[in-house]
């Protein structure tokens, strides 16, 4: 793969260190030994200011370069996910139920290798910020560090992320201007129903059955009230009831996620579902709690942020494989949260992986690790050039 030569020439240490963090996954806001290894790789480098226990473990490094100018904020995530990996790789999670499963540990990576090039060459004019943030995965570390005054602290006039992507080529890399990946809610609905003995479910007012009926209708909500040219996703994702063969349960709770590319939309499928929930409330006589929690918000792309980092990509990569494309995900990710404080953009890096994010099996592709760093290094030089 094409990269910047000098990153080229540490690749092997940004292997080891990319080896070592996939070793050892910390959940959101656990990432202590993670941190720590950022905070000390960052302070051999020779960064200006390195800051710790932003938001709790979060990092922030700041690298000045050769003159005045504006400040470009470069940000991965740090955290791995509650899953138990089956990859039988010698760099293996050491911690049962522990994997990074989406790459973060790559992510983690490229951003160190780009802090350890941009702090040698110091080669544009104005303030790099880097920024290794903790618990993307739903638990609002972006949230977090906003909160704990990031962008006060730590002006800038734009910020850039990146995810890896197995699905694509190695060496494609993708921005979609605008709104590119759904917000989310995530929603707990519990119904309160009377318990009896399963022999005698006549006195029984049975939740379980409530919870069927409710899960039926929620399934018509997006078809029945929703543009079909609108993006909108509404999932039941896990239902918890019972405990024992012969009882019928007082309580029976649903869980799971709405996806939204407009927000007029998302708060449509909010109402319906209260709706819904005051309905079966009064029909069955029971009681109905509905908790909706905004997780993330949409991912929105500023146009000119995407064009000026494809065109950075495109130094790497080449033109023929940095491509703005017209093409939503309905994931998420909570780097959208600074992208509606700062305007930015967020880039897909295609590796030679094959297997989903978020799977037990899951394996990134370490060629991804300088081209990834080359690109965020390219992007500070040819948009703070002197």
């Amino acid at each position: 793969m094409p990269t910047i030569s000098r990153i080229k020439e540490f690749q092997d240490e940004l292997v080891e260190i990319r080896h070592d963090l996939h070793a050892h996954p910390e959940l959101g806001f656990e990432e202590s030994r993670t941190s720590a290894l950022v905070a000390e790789k960052l302070r051999e480098w020779g960064l200006d200011e390195v800051h710790t226990e932003i938001a709790g473990t979060g990092v922030v490094g700041i690298i000045k370069g050769r003159g005045d100018g504006a400040c470009i904020g470069l940000r991965a995530d740090m955290d791995a996910l509650p899953i138990h990996e089956v990859t039988g790789l010698p760099y293996a999670s050491q911690h049962a139920g522990k994997m990074h499963a989406c790459g973060h540990d790559g992510h983690t990576t490229i951003l160190l290798g780009a802090a350890r090039y941009l702090a040698e060459s110091r080669n544009f004019s104005g303030t790099v910020v880097l920024i290794f943030q903790p618990a993307e995965e739903g638990l609002g570390g972006a949230r977090r560090m906003l909160a704990d005054r990031l962008f006060e602290r730590f002006p800038c006039d734009e910020v850039y992320g990146l995810h890896n992507d197995p699905t694509s080529e190695p060496e494609q890399v993708t921005i979609t201007p605008g709104p590119a990946m759904a917000g989310a809610t995530f929603f707990d609905i519990t119904v309160h129903g009377d318990g009896a003995h399963a022999a005698m479910p006549h006195q029984s007012r049975d939740p379980i059955i409530i919870a069927n009926e409710l899960v039926q209708q929620l399934q018509a909500v997006v078809s029945r009230n929703a543009p079909p040219t609108s993006p909108l996703v509404l999932s039941v994702t896990q239902v918890h009831a019972g405990s024992a063969y012969n009882v019928i349960p007082d309580s029976a709770t649903i869980s799971g996620t709405v996806r939204y590319f407009e927000d007029e939309l998302c708060e449509m499928v909010h109402e319906r579902m209260r709706r819904i929930c005051k309905g079966l409330e009064l029909s069955h006589d029971v009681r109905i709690d509905i908790d909706l929690r905004n997780i993330f918000n949409v991912l929105v792309n500023d146009a000119e942020c995407a064009s000026a980092y494809i065109d950075a990509a495109a130094d790497i990569v080449g033109k023929e494989n940095a491509r703005l494309v017209d093409r939503r995900v309905t994931g998420s990710e909570d780097f959208a949260d600074m992208l509606q404080v700062i305007p930015g953009a967020y880039c897909w890096v295609g590796h030679a992986g094959s297997i989903p994010l978020h799977n037990p099996g899951y394996v990134l592709d370490d060629g991804i690790l300088p081209v990834g760093a080359s690109i965020m290094a390219r992007m500070v030089e040819r948009r703070l050039a002197g």
